[in-house]
């Protein structure tokens, strides 16, 4: 134990990847002890947005799904290659991930669908002139004169662009919107160039062998387990109190716990690494006969967020993300079968077994509806005659295709009725529906909040001016080059912390700049007059 260390407290809050990974790092870079590292989360279970749960019996649900990626998850590998494997001995987690993706590697066949049922061919990304030259002159730009631009603001004079192929695979690869920000994207065009030449089968998606709960925290917390760490579940921070004066000093954490106020003091040395924002908040359930609930009232990490930006400068604009949820929200749904009638047809039409073929989009959906078919089975606990795939929309208050309402108000079966007529399996739908566990829809209010169109400074520095003991960790915060809504940004946000509050020289993997590349750059153009 570094001396020093054994009266230090460090107090996370929020229970999430960011955490699990700072708690790591205190552990194994700075010999901490476990049981002085307290992560304080509203829910009831860990994981944040890494999520996977339920049941064979009442279906299961996975609110989303990260997708991997090997070249740019920087930390992120090297962090899970010291965490050991829940089930292959003598493997790490980031072995055991690896392992599995090269058995089970992607390469869509279906990418995109169109109205006429038929699967398009997306060889081409379908550029003009004038979208080559705008996403030139978007790359060379220079970002501090981008602030509060959309998509759409850029490429104005050339709307051509939003129905190339590029950019309905692109748009749902990553989860972008027109009005998303302008940075985002072209940070995403920059640190994900070398997936431009291949965005058409998403070769560079990497998938671990069951949902990221269950194949990425439950190792994890596992490791911190055995280290003592401590867990305090449904502990909802509410507000923090500050040292007076000009710098930034916690002095003590306010929270509720079972319907409780409560207030943890710091003493002098103590560490507190917030969470500063979530985009999972506020996800409400439905079920089969059921729609979802849509509500914006109070998102905890936005809440919080808000309540201390009032009190001390350099934390940020948490409304420049919070405040618009009708641009920020989509839809997902997981369906749960008996059987593999309905997987079996899939793979029929797509060309690609279970978990090979990563995203299948209908492109003229009016929901803009996706669909993810995992490799089986995708939880620990699911029976090998239960199957299960789920999928999103983007555009959830529109009115469906066939089913004649916007996508939020819709129940699961609802939702999936306009996923058969889509897939025109139309004449097999009463079969099917009669191996149908559950479908249960998750409305997001805020899952792409963090692409929000924004400004510099609107996201505060993992550790502000002037902070002696606060940081900032998650999706939130601003790291000048990276990416965000990517696991690596979590763990990278963490590490960043932990090593600066602590003081220490070891240093953090860069971002890897492969827009610098001349290989990469040229596989690029190369794909822009394919």
């Amino acid at each position: 134990m570094k001396q020093g260390y054994e009266n230090m407290q460090v107090y996370f809050v929020g229970g999430g990847l960011g955490s699990l990974a700072g708690a790591v790092y205190l552990i194994q870079d700075c010999d901490f002890p476990g049981k002085n590292i307290h992560i304080l989360e509203g829910m009831h279970i860990l994981g944040g947005s890494n999520d996977g749960a339920g049941s064979a019996k009442d279906g299961f649900v996975a609110r989303g799904g990260r997708m991997l990626n090997e070249e740019t998850y920087e930390n992120f590998w090297e962090l899970l290659s010291s965490i050991p494997s829940l089930e292959q001995e003598g493997m790490s987690v980031t072995d055991e991930i690896l392992a599995f993706d090269r058995v089970h590697p992607t390469h869509a066949n279906a990418r995109l669908i169109n109205k006429e049922h038929e699967v398009v061919d997306v060889l081409s990304m379908g550029f003009n002139d004038a979208d080559r030259i705008a996403l030139f002159k978007l790359l060379v730009a220079p970002e501090e004169k981008l602030d509060d631009l959309r998509i759409s603001d850029w490429f104005v004079m050339t709307p051509h662009f939003f129905q190339t192929n590029f950019w309905y695979m692109w748009q749902t690869t990553f989860a972008f919107q027109k009005w998303s920000s302008l940075i985002e994207f072209k940070r995403y065009m920059q640190r994900m160039i070398f997936e431009y030449s291949r965005i058409h089968t998403l070769e560079g998606v990497t998938r671990s062998r069951y949902n990221q709960y269950d194949s990425i925290i439950l190792p994890i917390k596992a490791y911190l387990d055995k280290a003592g760490v401590d867990f305090s579940l449904t502990f909802t921070v509410t507000d923090l109190d500050f040292a007076e004066g000009e710098g930034i000093t916690v002095t003590a954490i306010r929270y509720e716990h079972e319907g409780k106020k409560g207030v943890l003091p710091l003493n002098n040395g103590d560490l507190c690494i917030v969470t500063n924002g979530c985009m999972t908040d506020n996800s409400r359930l439905g079920n089969l006969d059921t729609s979802a609930k849509m509500d914006v009232e109070n998102p905890i990490s936005g809440s919080l967020w808000a309540t201390i930006a009032a009190k001390k400068k350099g934390f940020g604009n948490p409304k420049k993300f919070f405040g618009n949820p009708e641009e920020s929200n989509w839809e997902s749904f997981t369906v749960t079968l008996r059987g593999n009638k309905l997987l079996k047809m899939i793979e029929r039409f797509s060309r690609n077994k279970p978990g090979s073929g990563a995203l299948m989009t209908f492109r003229d959906s009016n929901w803009l509806m996706s669909l993810v078919v995992a490799a089986q089975p995708h939880f620990k606990d699911q029976p090998e005659d239960i199957t299960i795939f789920w999928g999103y929309g983007l555009y959830t208050d529109k009115e469906g295709n066939y089913v004649k309402k916007p996508m939020r108000d819709c129940t699961g079966k609802e939702i999936l009725i306009e996923l058969l007529h889509h897939l025109q399996f139309e004449e097999e739908m009463n079969e099917i529906l009669e191996t149908v566990v559950n479908v249960i829809p998750c409305m997001l209010p805020y899952i792409v909040s963090m692409f929000q169109p924004r400004a510099q400074g609107d996201r505060p520095a993992v550790v502000p001016e002037g902070s002696t003991n606060l940081a900032f960790i998650g999706q939130f915060v601003e790291i000048p080059e990276d990416m965000v809504f990517t696991e690596e940004y979590s763990v990278r946000t963490a590490r960043m912390a932990v090593y600066s509050l602590l003081g220490l020289k070891k240093k953090v993997l860069p971002v890897t700049p492969y827009q610098y590349d001349i290989r990469v750059l040229l596989k690029a153009l190369n794909a822009s007059y394919r």
